[in-house]
């Protein structure tokens, strides 16, 4: 695990805020990891905002390269409670890892679609059909955005057998395309945004080929942790509420807190991930069961095995 931190993690240093004498002698600490996209920003506001501190909880905040390192992470031990994409802990508890969700974050909606498949300016590919043969620049095999590809790739006519993969971080997406060392990609804001501002350009919103409208993200738990630590999952479950409401009902606030960390000016026109206060149980069935139908499961399973009992 020492390597795995060292490779994996850029940990931000807890705030001074958080970090008083008195705070760190009284209130109890969560370990948060969450990834460096607009998906993943709900505790980076929560903690700017006070939130943690107003529920009496102190936090260690960490941002990781995908929803599957913090997977490993908190599988790992060395976090509590992270943020990944629901095919994420879908694969991990196919995988036998016991996670459960503790709080909604982050949906998509067709309206304002926050990732989207890309090709470079140039690129001459405008269907699926024409990715055949070729190379498609992804964050993670088999998580959700490559199910989405998947899905649309299918949904196209596209030869799916014949798509290669390879992993590239975000920040590099458009330049691997531009490059030529991929013919398309996937990008979540606020990547996306600057992508388009520069060399690239949409090819899809292949998050469509899942649903006009479903749940993304999610904060999550082993199984152990958050039965052993009942008190600390309501408060942080608080949290995730309050914040949700509050960033979507405030754009212009949150992405000076999203550029403060992400070390990123917000493109402008940048679309903004809306955030859930709920759960609904049928989307993740229907995003599990999808994940299964292509691939990314080894096989489908009730959603209800991911949530707490109470959720």
């Amino acid at each position: 695990m020492n390597c795995f931190r060292v490779m994996a993690i850029i940990t931000f240093a807890l705030m001074s805020s958080l970090a008083g004498v008195a705070d760190g002698q009284t209130n109890p600490t969560i370990r948060i990891a969450t990834t460096p996209i607009d998906l993943g920003a709900q505790a980076l506001y929560a903690n700017d905002l006070g939130f943690f501190k107003r529920a009496g909880l102190n936090v260690e905040l960490n941002v990781l390269t995908s929803g599957s390192v913090v997977a490993s992470a908190v599988s790992g031990g060395s976090i509590d409670i992270g943020q990944a994409n629901i095919v994420a802990l879908a694969a991990a508890h196919v995988n036998g890892l016991p996670f459960v969700i503790v709080a909604p974050a982050g949906y998509y909606t067709s309206k304002a679609p926050t990732t989207q498949l890309i090709v470079a300016a140039t690129s001459r590919v405008t269907s699926a059909k024409e990715l055949d043969g070729k190379t498609i620049a992804v964050t993670a095999l088999k998580d959700l955005n490559w199910v989405g590809i998947q899905s649309w790739l299918a949904q196209n006519g596209a030869s799916l057998d014949s798509v290669k993969y390879i992993e590239v971080p975000q920040s590099a997406v458009c330049n691997v395309l531009t490059a030529g060392r991929a013919d398309a990609g996937i990008l979540s804001e606020p990547y996306l945004s600057y992508a388009l501002e520069s060399q690239c350009r949409v090819l899809a919103s292949t998050h469509d080929a899942i649903a006009k409208e479903f749940l993304v993200g999610a904060w999550f738990s082993t199984t152990a942790w958050a039965q052993a630590h009942p008190d600390l999952v309501s408060r942080f479950r608080a949290v995730m509420r309050e914040t949700a409401r509050w960033a979507n009902t405030h754009h212009e606030e949150s992405s000076k807190i999203l550029e403060k960390y992400m070390k990123l000016t917000s493109a402008p026109g940048m679309k903004r991930v809306p955030f859930a206060e709920t759960i609904d149980r049928a989307q993740v069935q229907s995003l599990i069961d999808m994940a299964a139908k292509y691939g990314a499961l080894k096989s489908s399973f009730p959603a209800a095995d991911l949530l707490l009992p109470d959720r």
